[in-house]
């Protein structure tokens, strides 16, 4: 390999490269001598102006309908794996949120007999509004809003 150049595979992509396509302006003028291997022999092959669709066309909406349908497929796969892991960050929060409230219910409870203090009616107002999380709809309109909500009150809760 020449110093200095790079590889056909290292170089980064553009449009019309290998199909024997030049960009308009790289092409040489009139009174070039020399050839260029990838200039095509008549721009008939191409698909000119006013004739049948040429190779250029057929490829293009070939390479585009791949393309789409490669892409799609990949974002369905990547859109579901971040799904998943975004879907058990938050419900690992609302786990920790719900073993802190329940733990200090018991430890409350047992410390006090009598009616039930301002602490011990905030944590079951955090273990109720956990309780109404919509774990199984991720279409829920006010889904982060709640969990806005649980946050505020879980932080009343903690101080």
């Amino acid at each position: 390999m020449h110093r200095g150049r790079r590889s056909r595979l290292a170089q980064p992509y553009q449009p019309g490269r290998g199909l024997g396509l030049k960009h308009p302006s790289r092409r040489r003028g009139k009174g070039s001598t020399r050839q260029s291997l990838r200039e095509p022999a008549s721009e008939q092959s191409l698909g000119s102006p006013g004739s049948r669709p040429g190779a250029r066309t057929i490829f293009h909406g070939e390479g585009y309908q791949e393309g789409y349908a490669e892409g799609s497929h990949v974002g369905v796969i990547e859109g579901r794996r971040y799904g998943a892991l975004h879907g058990a960050k938050i419900g690992s929060e609302i786990g920790y949120y719900l073993g802190f409230a329940l733990t200090w219910q018991r430890l409350l409870h047992r410390s006090a007999e009598e009616k039930p203090s301002k602490k011990i009616k905030a944590l079951e107002s955090l273990i109720g509004m956990i309780q109404k999380y919509p774990y199984e709809d991720p279409t829920y309109d006010k889904l982060h809003e709640d969990l806005e909500k649980i946050r505020g009150k879980f932080k009343q809760n903690q101080s």
